[in-house]
């Protein structure tokens, strides 16, 4: 797309400006980060690395004891679900560009599609098998498609449940088979449409599959565009399996993606997608257990009970609700994917731990996120610094060679990465140990 002259000029204006954040890749990160004070009433920065794939043989860099291999390569790969018979489904979907209105809509899709983030949606969920066990997935087949936007999976029985951009549908699952067997049939509405601006819509079954939870982002950054708007989003959705009804089960959480269930606990925990523009080290984004009825914030206060003061009209009674997440994730880092290690194929230390996927910020320098971070748990709690374990993904002019989102363990405990803007899913395994040579 052609940008405007003026629009061009007001970008090098925004690059150019001199501020910039905390060189600490993991600032922002820990249950009690540093906040500094806001600032407002100047122009956003505007910094997205531009998406560029990956040169051939090249692949995201692991701590050593690890290796990394292409799973799969697939066309805007961005959740990932693992199936018991071994199968991994990818749900490949994206955002797409829409008539720009005004100069913040030329910017957005600018903005997106340096990023690699903006095309025409694949609108598909393919079936993956590595049926020989060497790493890689000889097997790639389409489970469904013609789907809206396909995020979230879960499997409960024989029934996979996917949310789609305004829906939870279901499809019928047989192990072993790589279509599914019949057509999607829609089981509960979710947000969409008109604007739908944080569209991604994850899902996570409960243990028992009783009951299904549904993440759903805002449609703002701050509730600019009206609260009327916001109803039923910016929350985690509870919903009685097979039917329904379902009720708000978390909500102040500006844009949750990533769920997953504490291994200890048994606590429902999610990975939240803070706010922008009021610096390059706020708001970090976060993971917590969700409290029953908890409210964490959105719009009108930030980690815990720190007022946004942009928000108008004020909710003091809400902002005295709120509750502190539980650990910060770094600013502007688009923390998606969130996964729990319950296998034991990684070392010791691995057991019980985040992985955290990072998308990577637009809008602060220098870049944060780019990388799957991992955070350690001990009885059900983070402890202990956190780690960057899958780095790589920005090259040495700092371009975006890819890019992780969803995150899964397999079958034999390797960490799968979806990498949107890589075209791939990365799979990460322990080293095999090399036997001892015998002397004759």
């Amino acid at each position: 797309m052609a940008i405007p002259r003026f629009v061009g000029l007001a970008f090098a204006t925004l690059l150019g400006a001199c501020t910039q954040g905390s060189p600490d890749p993991f600032a922002g990160f820990g249950p009690d980060p540093a906040l500094p004070g806001p600032q407002t009433g100047g122009l956003p920065v505007l910094n997205a690395r531009k998406a560029v794939g990956w040169p051939p043989g090249a692949a995201p860099v692991a701590p050593d004891g690890f290796v990394v291999t292409r799973y799969a390569t697939l066309d805007h790969p961005r959740w990932l679900h693992v199936l018991p018979n071994g199968d991994v489904l990818a749900a490949q979907s994206s955002s797409e560009p829409k008539p720009p209105k005004g100069i913040q809509g030329i910017i957005a899709n600018w903005l997106q599609k340096k990023a690699g983030a903006a095309q025409e949606s694949p609108n598909r969920i393919t079936l993956l098998r590595d049926a020989d066990g060497d790493g890689i997935a000889e097997m790639q087949e389409v489970f469904a498609q013609d789907l809206k936007r396909p995020f979230g999976m879960a499997l409960v029985g024989s029934d996979l449940y996917v949310a789609l951009d305004d829906a939870v549908v279901r499809l019928p699952y047989a192990e072993g088979r790589t279509r599914a067997a019949g057509p999607p049939q829609k089981i509960f509405d979710l947000p969409g449409e008109p604007l739908n601006h944080h569209w991604t819509k994850n899902i996570i079954a409960s243990p028992d599959g009783a009951r299904l939870y549904a993440a759903v982002g805002s449609n703002s950054n701050i509730g600019e565009n009206g609260m009327e708007i916001e109803a039923g989003r910016a929350a985690v959705w509870e919903f009685a399996l097979p039917a329904g009804p379902g009720r708000v089960y978390a909500s102040g959480l500006r844009n949750p993606v990533g769920l997953d269930f504490e291994p200890v606990t048994g606590v429902l925990w999610t990975a939240v997608n803070e706010r922008d523009m009021i610096g390059h080290d706020l708001v970090p984004d976060y993971m917590t257990g969700l409290k029953d009825g908890g409210f964490y914030g959105w719009p009108y206060s930030y980690f815990g009970q720190h007022v946004d003061e942009r928000v108008k009209p004020p909710r003091p009674d809400l902002v005295a609700q709120a509750i502190k997440p539980d650990y910060g994730l770094g600013s502007h880092t688009a923390s998606l994917g969130l996964v729990f290690y319950r296998a034991e194929a990684f070392p010791e230390r691995y057991r019980g731990g985040a992985f955290v996927g990072q998308h990577g910020s637009w809008n602060r320098r220098p870049p944060s996120g780019y990388r799957v971070a991992f955070i350690p748990f001990e009885n059900g709690r983070p402890t202990g610094p956190p780690e960057a374990f899958l780095g790589g993904f920005l090259n040495s002019k700092d371009e975006a060679q890819g890019r992780p989102v969803g995150l899964a363990v397999d079958s034999r405990g390797a960490l799968l990465v979806a990498d949107d803007a890589g075209d791939a899913i990365w799979r990460v395994a322990p080293r095999p140990a090399t036997r001892p040579v015998r002397a004759p």
